[in-house]
């Protein structure tokens, strides 16, 4: 079950129904069943007391995902995405909103399924996925971004 929360912040996630299929078929596509999955989408500050928290980072990030997963072949976890540092990404990037949050839902699931970005290698592997999952979306729903 894919499930969508807000913490200190008012935001509500467009294309919610979309957005749990692609995430399902990212799953299946990589040998993976879906169990709880949380996004949790929330300020700076509430993203870096978790960073401060668990990771002891005294620093801003876009996204920190906690794997729950209990079995190899099911996903499940907590993904807190900053919504304050995804619009600055986007304008910094020159990309619309809506396409960066979007690349950043499917970076914590790569996470969840097993790919890492700690290396200039490994990042340009998970670049690559998430260019490949953003034009599956596109071509699922038939949308133009």
């Amino acid at each position: 079950m894919i499930s969508f929360f807000t913490e200190d912040i008012v935001f509500s996630l467009k294309e919610k129904k979309k957005i749990k299929d692609w995430v399902g078929v990212v799953c299946t596509t990589n040998h993976k069943k879906t169990s709880d999955i949380n996004y949790i989408f929330c300020t700076d500050n509430y993203i870096l007391d978790i960073n401060k928290q668990y990771l002891n980072h005294s620093f801003f990030t876009d996204i920190i995902t906690f794997d729950q997963s209990e079995e190899e072949n099911i996903i499940a976890g907590d993904i807190y995405i900053s919504i304050e540092r995804v619009k600055d990404n986007a304008n910094e990037l020159n990309v619309d909103f809506n396409i960066e949050l979007k690349r950043v839902i499917i970076h914590g699931i790569l996470h969840l399924i097993g790919f890492k970005d700690k290396s200039k290698k490994d990042k340009g592997i998970m670049r690559n996925e998430e260019n490949l999952w953003l034009d599956n979306y596109k071509k699922m729903f038939h949308v133009e971004q």
